[in-house]
Parts: structure tokens; C-alpha cells; sequence
């Protein structure tokens, strides 16, 4: 089994390496690509000293059994057909593949047997803010269908990668130092901020992070849900929360979701609120599950449940995700 990582020096490339030494995952050799600004730098994984390669055209995946993709949209479309014209997998973490028929959606709790469906050799990892809705919705949807669903994220500083989160550190230094704040990763200052905007906005005044959860919703439950979201990003290191409100077509319990939480791969259930417990980012980041917490009646609906979630983005939002993916890729050959 030979794989490689493209975007190695990334947050997610970094991520991916842990998780394949984490999760003892069966590689005989790995290999890493990325830009001219990464190329030459070293990595050491389970005691082996890498170098990256420069990203370019040529035979360099000939061999590969499963490329794994973490460096943009435009990157993994210049370089698809590169690295998968000799029969290597490709597990793409942009959003470039996402919404194209003939390539899979996956994850892996909600929908694992199509990543064995792959014309084009490309498998897609969803949206960090899809996928962490996702875990939870399977385990709601397998008690009664789901036919809306609302959603407002508070994602993290992580979100926009390594210097997002530089920003906001560097943010809290300047202002105990008495500084002026640098404003270059976000629209504002996120420090002490909240902003309601998450990527660009688009025509119909949603922004596209907002579209890809509603259409990456649907092409994954494979099911005609109404899906409305509000993304925002808030001052947080790492990790993303989410509240849902979610309607079924028969009316279910508080105590049937809960349990229904309980049972669900890849969810963890923190549902004590009146003992103060309930999922939150700080105690939460660098984790793997889905943690699912608040949950209760909608009270304007009779079919509606409301629930809290945190997942962290960088693990189960990108690279654990493409891991499950690969593992049971190799679970399925």
C-alpha cells in the first residue's frame, strides 16, 4: 500500500500525518508533494525522515495506491488527472469534486458503500460543517425520515487553516501588548468579534459556505431535505459548533434521539445540561467524534428536535474523515 499526502505542510497534510500513525493505518510508503514554498522540508513519520516533492506534472504517482489531497480547489483540479492516470484513488479534501455526479460524497458513518463507486478515481471529502451535521442527522433519519433542516454554525479560526488560527493568536497578543490589530486572514477583526459571513456571498445573498451545506446535504442523505444555513466564524482556536433544528415526518422523543445519539458511529453523547454538561470547543479540540449535546423539543414544531454539536474541523471535519474513507476502501477491496 503505497499513498501520498499533496499539501503535506498544510493544517490538514499535518493532520493526516498524525492520524497515519494514530490509527496505525497500513502503509508500506508514503510520499509527500506540495509547492515550491514546501518542497525540501522534512518530516519524520513513525521514525522515517521525508522530504517533500515539488507538486508538477509527470509519472511521480505511478505506484500510488491512494493519494490523499488537502492544498485548494485549483490545485486538485490542475493535478487530478496527474495523480490518478495510473490507477491511484484520490481523496480530495477542496471543493472542487463535490457536486459532480460522477464522483462520490462521502462519509463514511452515513453513506461508506459509495466510495467503492469511482469512474473517475475520485473520491470527495465533504465540507467539515456538512460532515459534522451529518453524523448525528444519519442516526435522526434512521428513526423517521428528515424533511428540513435548519442550521447555524460558530466556526472556528481553524476553518481557514494554520493562519487563521495565527491570526487570532496573534490578535490576543497584540491587544494584551497594547498594539494595533492586524487584519489580513478575515473580513474584520475576529478577536472579541463575531462574523456572519463564511466565504464569499453569492446571488441569492447566502454565502457559498451556506450553499455547500445545503447542497452537499441532499447529495449525501440522497434525500429531497430542505436544508436553510446561517455560517459564522467566531473567535475560537479550533473546533466548530453547530446548533440544529431539525423535522421529521412522525413525531419522535427526546429520549429516542438520545439514544439514537448513543448507538451512532462516530458520535458521542454530552446531554447533561442541567449539570452543565454539554459539548464546547475548548475541552473538545484534537478530539475524533462528533459530540451531541442540548437536545429537545422544537418547541414551534411538532415534528422538530433541536440539538448542539461539536466536532473538531481540522480531525473529523477533513483528515480523519479522508482516513475512514481510505480504511475502508482497504476493509472493501
Amino acid at each position: 500500500m503505497n499513498i501520498a499526502i499533496v499539501g503535506a505542510s498544510g493544517a490538514v497534510g499535518q493532520e493526516l500525518m498524525k492520524l497515519l500513525v494514530e490509527r496505525n493505518f497500513p502503509y508500506t510508503t508514503l510520499r509527500l508533494f506540495g509547492s515550491a514554498r514546501s518542497a525540501g522540508r522534512k518530516y519524520t513519520v513513525r521514525g522515517e525522515e521525508i522530504e517533500v516533492e515539488l507538486l508538477e506534472h509527470g509519472d511521480a504517482f505511478k505506484g500510488i495506491d491512494i493519494a490523499f489531497t488537502s492544498a485548494g480547489g485549483d490545485t486538485s483540479r490542475e493535478y487530478a488527472e496527474t495523480i490518478t492516470k495510473h490507477g491511484a484513488i484520490l481523496i480530495d479534501n477542496s471543493s472542487a469534486f463535490r457536486m459532480d455526479k460522477d464522483v462520490p460524497l462521502v462519509v463514511p458513518e452515513v453513506n461508506a458503500h459509495r466510495a467503492l463507486e469511482t469512474p473517475r478515481n475520485i473520491i470527495a471529502n465533504p465540507n467539515c460543517t456538512t460532515i459534522q451535521m451529518l453524523v448525528p442527522l444519519k442516526a435522526i433519519n434512521d428513526l423517521s425520515p428528515i424533511t428540513k433542516v435548519h442550521v447555524a454554525t460558530y466556526q472556528s479560526a481553524s476553518g481557514a487553516g494554520q493562519s487563521g488560527i495565527e491570526e487570532l493568536e496573534q490578535q490576543a497578543h497584540d491587544y494584551a501588548d497594547g498594539k494595533e490589530l492586524t487584519v489580513e486572514k478575515f473580513a474584520y477583526q475576529l478577536l472579541f468579534n463575531l462574523i456572519p459571513q463564511v466565504d464569499q456571498f453569492t446571488d441569492n445573498g447566502y454565502t457559498k459556505e451556506e450553499l455547500k451545506m445545503i447542497n452537499e446535504t441532499q447529495k449525501i442523505m440522497e434525500l429531497p431535505i430542505t436544508v436553510s444555513a446561517t455560517c459564522v466564524r467566531v473567535p475560537v482556536l479550533r473546533a466548530h459548533s453547530e446548533a440544529v433544528w431539525v423535522e421529521t415526518e412522525q413525531p419522535l422523543t427526546v429520549e429516542q434521539v438520545r439514544e439514537a445519539i448513543r448507538k451512532a458511529a462516530g458520535a458521542v453523547l454530552i446531554d447533561e445540561p442541567m449539570k452543565k454538561e454539554y459539548p464546547m470547543p475548548l475541552f473538545l479540540s484534537g478530539k475524533d467524534p462528533v459530540y451531541v449535546g442540548r437536545i429537545r423539543k422544537d418547541l414551534t414544531n411538532p415534528n422538530g428536535i433541536t440539538f448542539w454539536c461539536v466536532s473538531d474541523q481540522i480531525r473529523k471535519g477533513a483528515a480523519l474523515n479522508a482516513i475512514q474513507i481510505a480504511e475502508f476502501l482497504l476493509a472493501n477491496k
